[in-house]
Parts: C-alpha cells; sequence; structure tokens
C-alpha cells in the first residue's frame, strides 16, 4: 500500500521537475529590412502610430457640513451627561443652550458656557 503512494508520490515530483525546466524564453526582436526608405521599426511605429489622449483623473469634491444646523430635539440623542448631539455622516453637531441650534463640534465647545451640561 506505502509502496503504491510512493511511487505516485515520486512520480508527480519528476512530474513538476520537468516542467520546471520547460520555460520557454523569448528571442531577441526581429530584424526589419528597411523598405521604402524606413530603416528601423521605431519609424514604423511613429508613423502608423494614432495620438492618445491623456485622461486625468478628477478627485471627488470634498462634501462641505454647514457650521450651524437646525434640528428637533426629537430628532437628536443625549448624551451621558444630558447634552443632545446630532450626528450627520461622521460629523458630530452639538446643541447650544442658548438659542437652540446645533453647531459643529469644535475644540472651543469645552470653554463655552453655552454647550455645558445644562442644569
Amino acid at each position: 500500500m506505502y509502496k503504491v503512494f510512493s511511487i505516485i508520490a515520486v512520480f508527480f515530483v519528476f512530474i513538476f521537475i520537468g516542467a520546471c525546466s520547460k520555460k520557454s524564453h523569448p528571442s531577441g526582436s526581429a530584424t526589419i529590412t528597411p523598405i521604402n526608405g524606413i530603416s528601423s521599426p521605431a519609424e514604423v511605429k511613429k508613423s502608423n502610430e494614432v495620438v492618445e489622449k491623456k485622461t486625468v483623473a478628477k478627485a471627488k469634491p470634498k462634501a462641505v457640513f454647514p457650521q450651524v444646523i437646525t434640528v428637533n430635539d426629537s430628532a437628536a440623542r443625549r448624551s451621558v451627561d444630558g447634552r443632545y448631539y446630532y450626528d450627520v455622516l461622521g460629523h458630530r453637531y452639538w446643541r447650544n443652550n442658548k438659542d437652540g441650534k446645533y453647531y459643529l463640534f469644535n475644540k472651543s465647545m469645552y470653554k463655552d458656557d453655552a454647550f455645558k451640561k445644562p442644569d
């Protein structure tokens, strides 16, 4: 039983080694004899070449988010400390307690009393 498996394994090893040694290597470029005054293949390519236009990929414009939005408080969520916030595509707006509008988050909100926890 083991003899049959070992013979099959050896057979596959020989096929694998034989297949690897039969890699084809392309020969050098063909030589072209001059015809009608054209002496090199580069000149043939230039005369038959069609002008290609390069396409420039335009970058997508970034979405512009307004600094201030008005949202119904029932649509907004409440944070753990009781402040209202509203998320739009990964941007968070916090409710200003003085005017009721929602402002895009920035670091100055930490110092502003209008964005602090309502008492």
